[in-house]
């Protein structure tokens, strides 16, 4: 029988920790979704890259100097919580939930997608369905049992980009394979120049560089189950940010200096174009694999948040109290039990509306994303100020540049979310946006309108 309130076992070592943020952020956006993004910017997408990743360093560091001022589970909800009262840790807590229902739907879909590549006689809501039944199952085992599984999800996913890479630089210094003659790193400014587009064009990319980081931030998800929080946590900080920007940049440098930007082709995937070019067999067919591993990836970790983040909510008061229970494994079980439930509804829109769900759905994780991301800066800012004070103690692992980091990446946070109303396949994150504050808003007032009042 499962007890409320005990504890979540800590059984993710550093390993498990920086592949499940990796798993998480690294999916079909880099894969897939960076065809289009090169079409729109040209090669100006890896300053996009890396104005995004800036931005991303320090609301990494902020976070983790509050995971080490207290490691937790709850993390970003309960630090809203504490230094920004509990209203904002009902938002944060609820919109970082749902916008990980969002993103699984979404990855679900593109499972069913490109199972279909293969199979295209499957209806594509059935793969959805087996790779959700499967995952569900193996989230309800031991925190260790799901640290194993993303870390090897993950694994597939580096050694990709990594076999990219090394092989590209190879061609490029040595003009080796069909390849070698045109390859070359001029290729990045000798084509309309590096800036094709303008500025504009550039910045017209936030938005698609943006989405592309979501999932950075569940290492501060995994902080209640970390072995040795205080030294695996900032360990795990410094290297997620290092990886991932030679990850996506450096794998976009060597992608467009193989091939010129303007050759590639905004529907097809970079890394197909590429393999098939460096003669790899079965190219298509390896990456549409690899993109399938990504998206259970990505799915898979928000099995793993959701389940996390109803049971730190459901222990504040602040969501259901069956939440609040643990399973005898540690796992907290009804928590991913109705995660899955409501992602059962991303396998049904499969079934009805198959060529928009994808859309939607990612419009709506980008709202609780840049919610929770901006909640971490304002949080630490709090949290600075109560330490002044002397109300807290001191984390020994600090953020450079507050508070001055802090503003400047909100205000790049909400100039981001303004490029959204330019692109109308973006646009309809700002409709959701207000519907879903306002109906968190009449949550948040019904449930203080059920705690019990004090005497």
């Amino acid at each position: 029988m499962s007890q409320p309130g005990s504890d979540l076992s800590r059984r993710l070592r550093s390993r498990h920790i920086q592949l499940i943020a990796i798993g998480g952020t690294i999916g079909v956006g880099l894969f897939l979704g960076s065809a289009r993004a090169i079409h729109n910017a040209g090669p100006a997408l890896v300053l996009a890259y890396a104005l995004g990743g800036i931005a991303i360093f320090f609301i990494m560091r902020a976070l983790g100097e509050l995971l080490t001022y207290r490691p937790v589970a709850g993390s970003f909800a309960t630090y809203a919580d504490e230094f920004c009262g509990p209203f904002a840790g009902f938002v944060t807590g609820w919109s970082y939930w749902f916008a990980w229902i969002a993103t699984a739907m979404a990855e679900l879909t593109a499972i069913g997608v490109y199972v279909r590549w293969w199979l295209p006689a499957v209806p594509q809501w059935l793969p959805a369905l087996v790779a959700l039944l499967a995952l569900y199952g193996s989230n309800l085992l031991a925190v260790r049992m799901f640290g194993e599984l993303e870390f090897w999800f993950a694994l597939i996913k580096v050694v990709t980009i990594v076999a990219l890479i090394v092989s590209g630089v190879v061609v490029i210094v040595f003009h080796v394979g069909d390849l070698g003659a045109g390859a070359s790193f001029s290729n990045l400014w000798s084509h309309g120049g590096f800036l094709p587009y303008g500025v504009g064009g550039m910045l017209l990319t936030m938005q698609i560089v943006m989405f592309a980081y979501v999932g950075v931030e569940l290492i501060g998800v995994t902080a209640g189950e970390a072995q040795d929080p205080k030294v695996v946590l900032p360990r795990a900080t410094n290297g997620i940010i290092l990886r991932i920007l030679i990850f996506y940049i450096g794998a976009l440098i060597v992608i467009m200096a193989l091939v010129p930007w303007n050759e590639l082709s905004p529907s097809v995937s970079p890394f197909v174009f590429v393999f098939e070019k460096l003669r790899v067999p079965a190219a298509a067919g390896l990456i549409n694999l690899v993109v399938i591993t990504a998206a259970s990836s990505s799915c898979n970790s928000g099995l793993f948040s959701t389940g996390r983040m109803l049971w730190a909510l459901a222990q504040r008061g602040h969501g259901p109290r069956p939440f609040a229970r643990l399973s005898p494994r540690h796992v907290p079980a009804a928590g991913i039990h109705a995660s899955a439930a409501v992602m059962l509804l991303g396998v049904a829109l499969n079934y009805m509306v198959p060529e928009r769900v994808f859309i939607w759905v990612t419009s709506v994780a980008l709202v609780g994303t840049f919610w929770t991301w901006g909640i971490i800066l304002v949080s630490h800012l709090n949290y600075r100020r109560a330490v002044l004070a002397g109300r807290v103690p001191a984390a020994p692992f600090r953020m450079p540049g507050a508070p001055f980091a802090n503003w400047a990446v909100l205000a790049f946070l909400v100039a981001v979310s303004a490029l959204l109303w330019r692109d109308p396949d973006n646009r309809v994150a700002l409709y959701v946006a207000p519907v879903w504050f306002g109906l968190l808003t009449i949550g948040y007032l019904a449930s203080k309108s059920r705690a019990p009042q004090k005497t």
